[in-house]
Formats: structure tokens, sequence, C-alpha cells
């Protein structure tokens, strides 16, 4: 009885199973027919030659065109394979060539003849291809543009100081000293080899003059620019090197000659002739005196004190037969980013001029105006020093009789100023350059923000942005007031800037705590005294 009833199931469920398949297999021949153009449709097993042609045709369509894909992908791996062995064979020369002059990079010889090697020369490659060296990466916002640190035989200037929060020091962890050392003998075993540009063996002396750049993209490596001087005061040999975490890699090497860049220097003033004349006196001493390849555009807003600043200039002309100059007056509100617009733009000459936009508080020096050159590169980079921003030094110096000399002041410490980092009105660009990225926002009034626009659409463009804290660009202290007619912003941005140039937080903290500091010595005293 169990068996028939069991037979009975397995016959029905077979009879279901069958004919599911059979409403499978009608759905798929339905929904491979080919689409017939008339009012009415056939099945493909019809007696219809018509359909039977159309669906021959679809399916020898599909077998085309999967054959010519097949093909395609074929003849791209063929060409993958000849281009991976033209360049395994030109790296397996290289190598050869290398290690019969024994500069093979220590490291790499005991992949000389393993299949590995080509890997990871194609990797060095790509991560130098890759890496911002050659030209500029478009970046969403100033924070995400990696500043360089600046480096002598002797000190390092940097941004990020870490712990320690010393705007320039000794490299005080080991690698970072045998980094540095290494890349310079690098440098010099380049120069001084059989296509060295310049073979001298006081490449130390040259190299404490000028200071190298460096900084670390950390998926990339490392990028080194080394600036060595030559024969003449104009010459200069800029190399590049890059380590792609690994051995330093030959980028580039060329001497340049800055005899014949001219320099435009662009100021906006209003009123504040005293601080112009500290300013000119500056001028002279380093433009004058000992660059002369300079141009002085001052661009003045109002009609008030006009005639000091031309006598002031007048008297300048007199005394050092210096003719460079232009005066443009302004009858209208001042505005920076107006200002330097309007001076960048009433250059009339047809030599695309080197710009340097700069206030009448900032002080700099003949080793800056070569790194304005050497730095900025028409089409290609702009370049936005970092500069040290000076302590007010009534409270700095406040325990000494008299106040030290201007150069004495001058100094690169802790206690002394800090790395304006959050600036960007000094800067040194081609005037093409300016003129092409759209220049100012001149509808910016008065202080603040309107150099941070100009910088942005820089970061944007393809441009490199060559950004690094410069020893010999300084902003001198002022007495500075925040006008309540400014909007909240730039108010707000104003009164920060006030706060932080004051004094470092140490000092400060003794001039908050003066009273509790005195009250405590006076109290050791009397212990002192009982």
């Amino acid at each position: 009885m169990f068996k028939r009833w069991l037979m009975a199931l397995v016959a029905r469920v077979g009879l279901i199973v069958l004919t599911l398949c059979c409403c499978v297999l009608l759905l798929y021949l339905l929904a491979c027919k080919p689409v017939s153009h008339g009012s009415q449709q056939s099945l493909p097993w019809s007696g219809s030659a018509t359909s039977k042609e159309r669906y021959m045709a679809l399916l020898q369509e599909r077998e085309d065109s999967h054959r010519h894909y097949i093909n395609s992908l074929t003849k791209q791996i063929a060409q993958l394979k000849e281009a991976l062995q033209e360049r395994t064979q030109q790296l397996q020369e290289s190598l050869d060539k290398a290690k019969i002059k024994g500069i093979l990079p220590q490291g790499l010889e005991s992949l000389h003849k393993t299949p590995t090697q080509s890997d990871l020369k194609e990797f060095f490659r790509s991560q130098l291809n890759q890496a911002e060296v050659n030209s500029g990466v478009k970046l969403p916002s100033e924070y995400a543009l990696i500043p360089f640190d600046t480096f002598t035989l002797q000190s390092v200037y940097q941004l990020e100081t870490g712990l320690t929060r010393h705007p320039a020091e000794r490299p005080v962890r080991k690698d970072r000293r045998d980094e540095l050392i290494g890349t310079v003998e690098t440098a010099l075993h380049v120069l001084n080899g059989p296509n060295g540009s310049i073979k001298q063996n006081a490449y130390h002396d040259a190299f404490c003059s000028i200071a190298g750049l460096t900084r670390t993209e950390r998926d990339r490596g490392s990028i080194y620019e080394l600036t060595f001087k030559g024969d003449s005061p104009q010459d200069f040999t800029q190399l590049v090197l890059f380590r792609p975490f690994g051995p330093v890699m030959k980028v580039k090497s060329e001497i340049v000659n800055t005899q014949s860049i001219i320099i435009n220097i662009i100021v906006p003033l209003s009123k504040r002739v005293d601080t112009f004349k500290q300013f000119i006196k500056n001028f002279r001493e380093v433009c004058i005196q000992q660059d002369g390849r300079v141009h002085l555009t001052v661009v003045y807003f109002g009609r008030d004190q006009i005639d000091e600043v031309k006598a002031v200039l007048d008297q300048t002309t007199r005394e050092t037969r210096f003719r460079s100059f232009t005066l443009i007056q302004l009858n209208e509100e001042f505005s920076r980013g107006r200002g330097l617009d309007v001076g960048a733009r009433a250059w009339r000459r047809s030599q695309n001029i080197l710009l340097f936009f700069c206030d009448v508080d900032i002080h700099f020096t003949a080793d800056f105006l070569t790194s304005c050159r050497l730095n900025a590169e028409p089409g290609k980079r702009v370049y936005y020093p970092v500069l040290f921003s000076q302590y007010n030094p009534s409270i700095i110096y406040r325990n000494q009789t008299l106040l030290p000399s201007l150069q004495q002041q001058l100094v690169i410490r802790k206690e002394s100023g800090f790395w304006r980092d959050f600036g960007f009105g000094m800067t040194c660009q081609y005037r093409s350059d300016f003129i092409n990225i759209g220049g100012f926002d001149r509808s910016i009034k008065g202080w603040g923000l309107e150099d941070v626009h100009l910088y942005r659409k820089y970061l944007h463009s393809k441009l490199m942005v060559i950004r690094f804290p410069t020893r010999s660009l300084f902003h001198l202290w002022h007495e500075k007031s925040c006008a309540d007619e400014l909007p909240p912003d730039k108010y707000k941005m104003c009164m920060q800037t006030k706060a932080m140039s004051e004094a470092s937080h140490s000092q400060l903290g003794e001039l908050f705590s003066k009273q509790e500091i005195q009250v405590h010595a006076q109290k050791q005293m009397k212990r002192g005294t009982s």
C-alpha cells in the first residue's frame, strides 16, 4: 500500500517537474526570438522560413561580435607583452651600466638578475610620475597643499615643528640627519660626475648660502630641490632628486641664469608714511645697492600725504640715481587686492615680468630676491613663501634697558616670532600667470581675504604652488587696530592676527600671571629672611 502511494507521488512530482521544464524552455525560446517587423509574430520552430533566417542571422551577428571582441583583447595583450619586454630590456641595460660604473644603489644588487627588478623599477617610475614634481595637480583647498621644509647643512626650517615647537633647529632624529646628508652627498656625486654641469670641490660652501627644499608625499616619496652657486653671482645650478621609498633618483639638473629676471615689487599704501620710509630704507640697501634688477610700483590710495610719498621717492632718486619707480594714485577707498591688481596690470612693457606682491611692513634680504627668481616659473610655478612674523619688541625685550637694533631683532627663534603659515599675501608670480588666473577679486574692500582667494585659484589650477618657510623674509611688528567698519568675519580675523602677533604663549602667560609671580617672589624673600 505504501509502495503504491510512494510511486504515485513520484509520478506526480515528475510530471510537475516536466511541466515546469517545458514552461521554462518555452519562455527561453520566446525571449531569444527575433523581433518581427510585421504585425504578426511567429514562433522560431514554425514553418515560416523568414523567421528561421532572421533567427540564424541574429546568432551569426552575435557570434561575429564576440569574435571581434576576442581578437581585440588578444591584440591588446600582445601589445602589453611587447611593451613589458621592451621596458624590461631597458631596465636591464641601465642596471648593467650602473653595475659597471659601480653606482648600483644598495638593495638593488640582489635584484639584478631576478625577474622582480623590472616590477620594482616600474613601481618607482610610476611613483615619480604620480608625484607633484614636474607639474602641479589640482587641489581641493589650501589644507591639501604639502609645504616644503628648508634645510642647510646646519639647520632645518620647518612648519611642522613637532614637540619642540622650534621654527629652526638641527635635526634631532638621526635618520633625519642621515637622510639630508645622504641627499647632499648624492647631489655632489651627480654634479661632480662625468656629466656634471659644474665641477668644483667647494659645493658645501656654495650650498651653505642657498637653502635646499624637501617635502614628503606620504604615498609617493620624498622630493628634494637643491640649489648651488655657479661661477657668477647670477648663475645657479638646480638639482631635483626624488626618493620613491627607496634610492634617490635624479629628475633633472639644469643651470638657471637669473641675470635678466627683473622683479616688479608692488606695494599698496594708504597713509602710514613713516612705515613707508622704513620700507624704502630697506629697499635702498637690498634692491638698489645689492641687487639692482628691480622695479618698484607704489599704489597710493587717497590724497592725504601723497606729497610726502613723492618726496621720499624723489629723494631716493637724487641720492641713488635709481629711477625705476612707478607711482599710481587712486582716489578711492583702500583695498589691498585692488591696489595690487592695478599695479600688476600697469606694467606696459612687452617683457613678462616677475611680480612680488609686498607690504610696507615687510623686511627682506637679497637672498629672498634670489629665492623669488628661482622658485617662480611662468606657466609652471608660483612662489608663496612663509615669512617669519616678529613679536612685539617691547614685550620680548622688556627686561632690557635699550631695544636691540632691527638687524639684531630679526632672528628666527621661538621667543622672537613665529612662522606666519596662515598668511598668503606675500607672493612671487609672473604677470602672465596672474592675468591668466583672473587676478584678485576686486570687489573685496579693505584688509583681508583677497590673498586667500587668489591662493585658492592657483591651488585649483595645474600650476605648482611652491610654499616653504624662508629665512630672508620678515613681517615687522606694528601696532594693529581693527576698524569697527569691518564685517564680522574680517573683524574676527583681524583680532586673531593681533593677538597672535603680540608674543608667544609663554610670554603672554607670564604677563597674565605677572602679579601672582611677584607675590610668590615676595613670599620666597620673606621665608629666606625669617
